[in-house]
C-alpha cells in the first residue's frame, strides 16, 4: 500500500498502488472545501493530471483553475476541444493558436484550400465544441518510442510536431486523443471534456478569440479587453516570422543543426534596429514639427522587458538623427523607504504607484518643459532614501528628455503636460516562436527566464526566490502597467526568435538548483521542461548592446 499525503488536508491515507489522483481525490473529497471544480494536481511539487496513476509514496496538492498549474491545464485541454471543433466541422483545415490577447487566445484558422474563415464558420465550430463536450469525451494520453510519435504525426502531415519531436532528443513521448482526433500537449490535461463548462470563442480581426475563464473567477469568463495595437504588434511578430523562416522550435532547432545560429541571431538583431531607428526617425520628425513638437519620451514596459537597453539603444539612434537625449529613470523618485506602501503580507510594495513620489516628478518635468534648470534626485537603494546629490538639467533647443520606469504611461505623472508633446513606447518580450502550431509559449515565461538569469548573475535573488515573487510582480502588471499599453504611440517587441536557445545554455543549471521540496519546485520544472525542446546556442554570437545582454551579462553599456 502507498501513503499519500494530501498537503491540502495535512491528511495520509493508504492506497494501492496504480491509484489515480483521480481516485485519491475522491477519497479526500469530504475534507477538501474548493470554491471550484479541482482540474489537476501536484505531485511532490510537479503539475500532474488527474488521470496520473502512482506507484510510490507522495504528496499530492490538488489545484482548481485559478492557481497557475490547473490554469494551464484547463486551456490546454480547452485548446484540443477547439483543434478537434475545427477538424470535424472542415477537415484538413490548420489551426495556429498563437498568443494570449485581449484575456483569450487569438487563433488564426484556414480552411483545407487556404481559405479564410466565413461569416457563420465560427458559429459552426463553436456548436462542435459544444457536442463534445456535452459527451463528456475522455482525453487519453498515449505513451510511445519518439519514433513512434513522430511516424504518428508524420502519416497526419503535423510536420510542426515531427520537427519539434526530430529534435527534442527524447527517448519516449506523450501524445493524446480525443475521440478520433490526435494531438501533442506538452503539459497534462483535464480528464474528460465535460469540465470545460466555462469558454467562449468568437469572431477575431481575421481569426478567432478562444476566451477563457478569469483567474479569480474561474465560474465566469474573463473579462475581454480591445487591444488594436498590441494585436498589430504580433502581426508585426509574425512578418518577422515569415522573413526568417521560423514559426515554432523545430524550425529553431533545424536552423541550428545547419550551422545557421549565427544568421538567424545577426538577422534578428539587424531587425529591432530597425525598428529603433524606425522609432527615432518618427520622434525626431515630430520633434521638428512647427506645431506642437515632442520634447518629452516616455518608455515602460513589464519586468524583464529590456527598457534600460532600449533606452540606451534610442538615445544612441537620437544622436544619429542630430538630438540631443537626456535621461533619467522614475525609480529615483521614489518615496524613502519607510514610506512605502506595504501589501497585505507586510512586504513592500515596491511596484505600486504611491511608491513614486510622482507630485514631484510632475513638477520638474513640467519646469524642464519651460526650459528651466532642474535639479534631479538620484535614490539610494542601499539606504532606501532619495538624495540630492546637485545633478541638474536644463533641456536645450535640440534636446529630448527621456523618462523610463514601470509606470512612465501611468498619466499620473505627465497629466499637466501636453499629449502633443510626448511620445510613449511600449516595450515588452512578445515570445517570437511557439513549440508547435498548438503550443505556445506565454510571453510571462519569456520575461520570468530572463529575470531569474539576471537575478542569478547579479546575486541579487536565487531562482528559487525569483519564482516566489513572480506571482507579485505580475499582480502589479496587471494591475500598473497593462491598462496603460494601449495609449503608447508605438511598442517595440524586445524577444529574439533564437531566444530560448540561448537562454536554455544560463538557465538550465540554474533552475535545477531548485530544491524538490518546494513549492517553487513546480515552475522551475516546468520552466525546465519547455526549454529543453530547444538545442543551446551560445551566447557569443550576441552583440554586446544587445537587450539580451542585458539578462545574460556582457553588455557594453554602463547600468
Amino acid at each position: 500500500m502507498l501513503q499519500i499525503r494530501c498537503k491540502n488536508t495535512g491528511v495520509t491515507k493508504s492506497f494501492p498502488e496504480g491509484t489515480s489522483l483521480l481516485d485519491v481525490y475522491q477519497e479526500f473529497a469530504d475534507d477538501l472545501h474548493f470554491d471550484y471544480p479541482v482540474v489537476s494536481a501536484k505531485v511532490n511539487n510537479a503539475s500532474q493530471g488527474l488521470k496520473f496513476r502512482l506507484y510510490q509514496n507522495r504528496d499530492v496538492e490538488f489545484l482548481d483553475a485559478r492557481e497557475g498549474s490547473g490554469h494551464r491545464v484547463y486551456v490546454r485541454s480547452l485548446c484540443f476541444v477547439l483543434y478537434k471543433a475545427t477538424q470535424d466541422v472542415f477537415p484538413g483545415s490548420k489551426l495556429f493558436i498563437e498568443h494570449s490577447i485581449s484575456r483569450g487566445y487569438y487563433c488564426n484558422f484556414k480552411k483545407k484550400n487556404f481559405e479564410p474563415l466565413a461569416e457563420g464558420d465560427v458559429t459552426q465550430i463553436s456548436q462542435r465544441m459544444q457536442e463534445i463536450i456535452n459527451s463528456d469525451l475522455p482525453f487519453r494520453r498515449h505513451e510511445a518510442t519518439n519514433e513512434e510519435a513522430i511516424r504518428v504525426f508524420a502519416e497526419r502531415g503535423f510536420m510542426d510536431k515531427v520537427k519539434l519531436l526530430e529534435t527534442s532528443g527524447h527517448v519516449y513521448t506523450d501524445y493524446y486523443t480525443l475521440g478520433d482526433t490526435v494531438d501533442y500537449y506538452y503539459g497534462p490535461l483535464v480528464p474528460s471534456a465535460g469540465y470545460l463548462t466555462v469558454w467562449g470563442l468568437e469572431p477575431y480581426h481575421d481569426g478567432m478569440l478562444l476566451r477563457v475563464p478569469d483567474w479569480n473567477n474561474p465560474t465566469v469568463l474573463a473579462e475581454k479587453v480591445d487591444m488594436p495595437k498590441t494585436y498589430s504588434m504580433f502581426a508585426e511578430k509574425t512578418r518577422w516570422d515569415i522573413i526568417m523562416r521560423l514559426s515554432n522550435a523545430g524550425d529553431v532547432n533545424k536552423a541550428v543543426l545547419k550551422g545557421h545560429a549565427s544568421e538567424l541571431i545577426q538577422v534578428s538583431e539587424a531587425l529591432q534596429e530597425k525598428k529603433i531607428v524606425q522609432i527615432a526617425e518618427e520622434i525626431d520628425r515630430r520633434f521638428h514639427q512647427e506645431k506642437d513638437p515632442v520634447r518629452l519620451v516616455l518608455i515602460t514596459g513589464p519586468s524583464s522587458s529590456g527598457k534600460t537597453t532600449f533606452c540606451k539603444r534610442l538615445s544612441i539612434q537620437l544622436l544619429a538623427c542630430g538630438l540631443r537625449p537626456l535621461s533619467f529613470s522614475t525609480d529615483d523618485y521614489f518615496v524613502n523607504r519607510v514610506d512605502t506602501p506595504k501589501l497585505p503580507n507586510g512586504d513592500y510594495d515596491f511596484d505600486n504607484i504611491e511608491t513614486v513620489d510622482y507630485h514631484l516628478l510632475e513638477e520638474h518635468l513640467t519646469r524642464l518643459m519651460k526650459g528651466e534648470r532642474v535639479e534631479i534626485p538620484e535614490y539610494n537603494f542601499v539606504t532606501g532614501k532619495r538624495e540630492w546629490n546637485g545633478k541638474k538639467l536644463k533641456l536645450s533647443n535640440d534636446s529630448v528628455l527621456i523618462i523610463e520606469g514601470i509606470h512612465a504611461l501611468n498619466p499620473l505623472l505627465t497629466q499637466e503636460i501636453a499629449d502633443s508633446a510626448k511620445f510613449k513606447i511600449y516595450i515588452s518580450a512578445l515570445t517570437s516562436i511557439s513549440l508547435d502550431d498548438h503550443n505556445w509559449i506565454p510571453v510571462r515565461d519569456n520575461r520570468l527566464l530572463r529575470r531569474i538569469i539576471r537575478d542569478y548573475n547579479k546575486g541579487a535573488f536565487t531562482a528559487r526566490q525569483t519564482i516566489a515573487q513572480w506571482k507579485n510582480v505580475c499582480e502589479a502588471e496587471d494591475k500598473w502597467i497593462f491598462p496603460f499599453q494601449e495609449t503608447a504611440d508605438v511598442m517595440f517587441n524586445s524577444a529574439l526568435n533564437i531566444e530560448f536557445a540561448v537562454l536554455r545554455t544560463h538557465a538550465e543549471i540554474i533552475l535545477t538548483s531548485v530544491p524538490k521540496n518546494c513549492p517553487e519546485y513546480a515552475e522551475a520544472h516546468r520552466l525546465l521542461k519547455f526549454i529543453h525542446y530547444f538545442i543551446p546556442v551560445s551566447d557569443k554570437e550576441i552583440p554586446p548592446t544587445s537587450i539580451m545582454r542585458e539578462f545574460v551579462g556582457g553588455s557594453s553599456f554602463k547600468y
